[in-house]
């Protein structure tokens, strides 16, 4: 291999280059592949694509595409998380220059920051008053209070009275939420309100005639954003319309039959996050259940693969190709229910 030929390996996963991509899927279909002809594309080695076979050095053996994609990922979701905290930073820091511009400016309280769930209340009670045409909501998580659904039953019924339409997305655990069914069937109004449900979803949103959308700004819910900026609004309604046209309706059945391998849909979201590194209590709140049931199901995979460990477990996982096929794109945890609409 002379300097120049080095030179064409030395890129990241995602400028992949074509020998190392045609010699990676001759690997994943035959299992390994002889060093001699992994030569021409030394970097999928240098990318841990390719790991020597520990019994007999003369081969090669491929990483599974999910795992090696899962560990590509963990770095990017770390990023995310930390310019989110950087957004609610900068956020802090320029909201009282905004505020002493509020009476010039035309673009005056773009971004309002709510603290308080007093303060959060009021600002939704305001919209929503004024909703006429839309309402989108996100609403994350499984098990509700009562009281959470007879505060929105409150704000929503009037809206569905004025003749607006409601799109709420939640998770697939709320499907058997006596809670939840009971406020549907009170709010009423079929043709108006559509619900549908994903096993993983956004966290909270709400978008009030996609003019102004609420978003929480941190974990215990006691500070919300109010964005007014037209082009955030229109940025956060287009992520709605994604994740609306991959959900379920709620009126048709969500299977949950298993593969012939016999791990299901939920099961194979929870391998994913295993491998990824998340603890069962992160897990749980991720997909929306209970820590025992997520560890139920943690038990059945555990059993289905034989494993003794949990790191094991993880390395069962990886090698079993059960997280091969393309799945929904992972969203960011949803952090733990208050009892204010957000």
């Amino acid at each position: 291999m002379t300097e120049a030929g080095n030179s064409r390996h030395r890129h990241s996963p995602v400028a992949l280059c074509e020998e190392g991509k045609d010699i990676y899927a001759g690997a994943l279909r035959s299992g390994r592949i002889a060093r001699s002809a992994a030569i021409d594309a030394p970097c999928l080695v240098d990318l841990d694509l390719l790991y020597p076979d520990p019994s007999d050095d003369q081969w090669l053996i491929p990483v599974p595409p999910s795992a090696a994609l899962s560990q590509l990922l963990i770095p990017i979701e770390r990023e995310i998380q930390e310019r989110r905290r950087q957004t609610v930073t900068l956020t802090d820091v320029f909201e009282p220059f905004i505020a002493i511009t509020a009476d010039s400016a035309p673009t005056a309280h773009a971004i309002t920051v709510l603290e308080g769930y007093d303060r959060i209340n009021s600002a939704l009670d305001r919209a929503l008053a004024q909703c006429n045409e839309e309402l989108l909501t996100v609403q994350p998580g499984g098990h509700r209070r009562p009281t959470s659904f007879e505060e929105a039953l409150r704000r929503d019924r009037p809206l569905v009275d004025r003749g607006a339409r409601m799109r709420t997305l939640y998770q697939h655990t709320a499907r058997h939420t006596p809670t939840t069914l009971a406020y549907l069937e009170l709010l009423g109004h079929k043709g108006q309100v559509e619900v549908r449900t994903l096993e993983e979803i956004i966290d909270r949103l709400i978008i009030v005639d996609r003019k102004v959308a609420f978003v929480p700004a941190r974990k215990d819910r006691q500070v919300a954003l109010e964005l007014r900026h037209q082009g955030l609004v229109a940025y956060l309604v287009g992520v709605f319309e994604q994740f609306w046209r991959l959900a379920t309706p709620f009126i048709e059945e969500i299977s949950y039959d298993p593969r012939p391998d016999g791990v299901t849909g939920i099961q194979r979201s929870i391998a994913k996050l295993l491998v990824a590194g998340l603890v069962d209590e992160a897990i749980a709140r991720r997909l929306g259940m209970n820590v025992r049931t997520c560890r139920s199901h943690i038990a059945k995979l555990s059993s289905l693969l034989g494993s003794g460990s949990r790191a094991q477990l993880g390395f069962l996982i990886a090698r079993s190709g059960l997280l091969d096929e393309t799945e929904t794109p992972v969203a960011s945890p949803p952090v733990p229910e208050s009892r204010n609409g957000l």
